[in-house]
């Protein structure tokens, strides 16, 4: 029983849905699922954060990777998302446009800190 009480917490963390807001992000944790009316976007994995610190000087600014679970009327698909660079998908684009976490030079960032600022574009207009 004990087990059943510490795994429920979690599970339902799973289901957490968020929907666009006033500003056509729509933001969500690894796992969770963010959604753009029949898109629905939920981040899986970090591949790469490559971003330069805050307090250093770089030459290039870096990048951020993930893996996402891609939801639409065509059914579920896994794909790669790089900040900066739209994912064309049938009716629009999807685009990885913040990523919170700031990278510092002195801290580790856990996967489970981020928070992933998505945007849907139906044809050169926002969707919501």
């Amino acid at each position: 029983m004990q087990r059943l009480v510490f795994l429920l917490p979690l599970a339902l963390s799973a289901c957490v849905t968020y929907q666009a807001k006033s500003d056509g992000i729509v933001r969500a944790r690894l796992g969770e699922a963010a959604t753009f009316g029949d898109v629905t976007v939920v981040p899986q994995k970090l591949f790469e954060d490559s971003r330069c610190p805050a307090t250093v000087q770089c030459v290039w600014a870096g990048r951020v990777r993930i893996e996402i679970r891609l939801a639409t009327d065509a059914g579920p698909q896994l794909h790669e998302l790089t900040s900066g660079q739209p994912l064309p998908l049938s009716g629009g684009t999807l685009e990885l446009v913040e990523v919170e976490r700031e990278a510092k030079p002195d801290r580790t960032i856990y996967p489970e800190d981020y928070r992933f600022g998505f945007r849907f574009r139906r044809g050169d207009q926002p969707a919501f």
